[in-house]
């Protein structure tokens, strides 16, 4: 039985050193408990911060007054092909977040936004998946921390 596999993008772009300066910037900064991750239909804390959505689709059911959201950052989600490839199935959580780390490291600008948050304060990754330990918002944190923190 052939295993399904997301092709890898090539990564190479001048965006990744956009990333790369941001990054060193905000460690200077950012401790990691500063950034959060949270279900959108969690209610709004105080201690939330910045409330960032960081799924491609808006989640079903929440208001846009609900959501109280901070700014929707739908770029930086996995792409739709990478998203529907995971399918929320943690047998291939590994690999998405392999894949998400590269497609990751294209998004310069858009994770710049993300860290632009951090270096004003507390930041919480909102996303709409049943699933607290196989989602895009546990995968971008830690892609965050690993380039904030090394």
């Amino acid at each position: 039985m052939s295993r399904l596999r997301y092709p890898v993008p090539v990564v190479g772009s001048g965006r990744g050193l956009l990333l790369l300066s941001a990054a060193r910037e905000v460690a200077m900064t950012v401790m990691p408990e500063r950034i959060k991750i949270k279900r959108i239909y969690e209610p709004k804390a105080d201690a939330d911060g910045a409330r960032l959505l960081v799924d491609r689709i808006w989640p079903r059911g929440v208001s846009k007054e609900h959501a109280a959201l901070d700014a929707w950052l739908k770029d930086v989600a996995p792409s739709n092909e990478l998203r529907h490839w995971f399918n929320h199935e943690p047998k291939r959580w590994e690999e998405f977040c392999r894949c998400y780390t590269s497609e990751l490291q294209q998004k310069g600008e858009e994770v710049s936004q993300v860290l632009d948050f951090a270096m004003k304060g507390n930041v919480t990754l909102l996303y709409a998946a049943s699933d607290d330990e196989h989602n895009n918002a546990v995968a971008l944190r830690a892609f965050l921390m690993q380039r904030i923190f090394g």
